[in-house]
């Protein structure tokens, strides 16, 4: 057996299928899907997914046909693992284009899928994996299967994601007009193609760039360790500060500035956290707080981690009342929250408020528990405006990112800044990051 699969075999036999699945992620991409299935058919009954578990049996089973590849690659990315149905979509998809054209007889419907649904359901694995390269080349390569919608807005989403702006351009503008179904999606993208044109994303380590592009958002800071590693701006895991915390209210103050942007009031969030940093901020700005309500006008909502807000509250952010500001401080990147927030501080993998409890770096530079701050939220902001406002210079190798530089930048996108919906956005796009999982 192949090391890797019996490693995953190992930890599902050890109770660990969460590890099973990290090593078969891995893996799968250059193994053949019917040596997974096996493994894949035991990892998904330990786990209760009978869906998955039989159409891998199915595929083990028997003749890996364009049917049984399909459902199982479909079973795969239906329970969050598109990584593993990628091999068995791209067997499917040659198997579909050398088989013979099917008579259909008395008007039967087969359940054969054709080589446009193999085709299709590739490309959305891929996407999910975060493979847009690949999504693009193998939409590309067979453009004649292809409808407009929503075929080909699955080529310029994907082209958009890679960094492949003027591609994603000259497919969209060359699309035809979308049913009721496809025109919120294509919404999305004429919205994502103007943000581009104002931010005009430098390369593929300009991180403002393309997170503007991409969420609308403005990040105001860059992570000062590890760019030149793999990081390019990002946090992998951040124990958080009260200094990083006020550093971030003073960018944000800069950018509300810049923009001229003067909300009436600081909404705060019901989680201490977002309570803390909201009360901070409505005194550094010289506003009135007061707990957040939907549909509240010319209102600066400030949360510290909208993932840690009740889910029900964040989805009334969808939609912007008119005037309102939604800033998150910690933006996690892996695993993004429910809406995007306008501004935000800093992207982390993981990020542990300074009041929380968790692993931090002593003095001595030597890992350290710290225990959790237990003051109220009141005395959390009297924390955050005394402490001190500078940035963390970092290992040096992060280049320069001054107020000057930010402010320039939000003023030049002004102009499409705040429109439309804060579409959830998955991917981390062109510029790619060191992360663990």
């Amino acid at each position: 057996m192949n090391p890797e699969l019996a490693e995953a075999r190992s930890l599902v036999d050890s109770g660990d299928p969460q590890g099973a699945m990290r090593v078969l992620r891995t893996v799968a991409d250059g193994l053949p899907a019917t040596e997974l299935a096996p493994l894949v058919e035991r990892l998904a009954r330990t786990v209760g997914f009978d869906d998955l578990a039989e159409a891998a049996a199915q595929l083990a089973s028997g003749p890996d046909g364009i049917g049984e590849l399909y459902e199982y690659a479909y079973a795969c990315i239906d329970r969050g693992a598109s990584q593993l149905a990628v091999p068995a979509l791209r067997q499917a998809l040659a198997l579909s284009l050398d088989a013979p054209p099917r008579r259909r007889l008395f008007s039967r419907r087969s359940s054969v899928p054709t080589p446009r649904q193999v085709l299709l359901e590739l490309a959305v694995a891929l996407e999910d994996g975060q493979q847009h390269a690949e999504a693009v080349t193998v939409l590309q390569q067979h453009d004649r299967l292809m409808a407009d919608w929503p075929d080909r807005y699955l080529l310029v989403h994907n082209a958009v994601m890679d960094g492949r702006l003027d591609l994603a351009r000259q497919v969209f503008d060359g699309l035809g007009e979308p049913d009721q179904d496809w025109r919120e999606p294509a919404d999305r993208i004429r919205r994502t193609l103007a943000r581009a044109a104002d931010a005009v994303p430098a390369d593929t380590e300009d991180l403002r760039g393309w997170h503007y592009t991409l969420t609308g958002g403005l990040l105001t800071t860059l992570s000062p360790y590890g760019f030149r590693a793999g990081m390019t701006g990002r946090w992998a895991y951040l124990h958080d500060s009260f200094d990083s915390c006020r550093y971030g209210l003073e960018r944000l103050r800069a950018v509300l500035a810049a923009t001229d942007r003067k909300p009436a009031s600081v909404a705060l969030l019901p989680d201490r956290g977002s309570q803390a940093l909201g009360l901070a901020a409505a005194r550094l700005l010289g506003l009135p707080a007061a707990p957040y309500r939907a549909g509240t006008p010319d209102v600066l909502v400030v949360a510290y981690d909208l993932n840690a807000c009740e889910p029900e509250l964040v989805a009334q952010l969808l939609e912007r009342a008119d005037g309102e500001i939604l800033f998150e401080h910690a933006t996690c990147w892996t695993d993004t929250p429910a809406v995007s927030a306008d501004i935000c501080t800093l992207l982390a993998q993981v990020a542990v408020a300074p009041w929380e409890s968790g692993v931090h770096v002593a003095e001595d530079g030597e890992p350290d528990q710290a225990s959790g701050d237990r003051r109220s939220a009141e005395q959390l902001a009297d924390a955050i405006l005394a402490a001190g406002a500078e940035p963390d210079q970092g290992d040096g190798e992060t280049p320069a990112d001054p107020e000057q530089a930010l402010t320039a930048f939000a003023r030049r996108v002004d102009g499409s800044w705040l429109t439309g919906a804060r579409d959830r956005i998955r991917s981390a796009g062109p510029v790619r990051s060191s992360s663990f999982r």
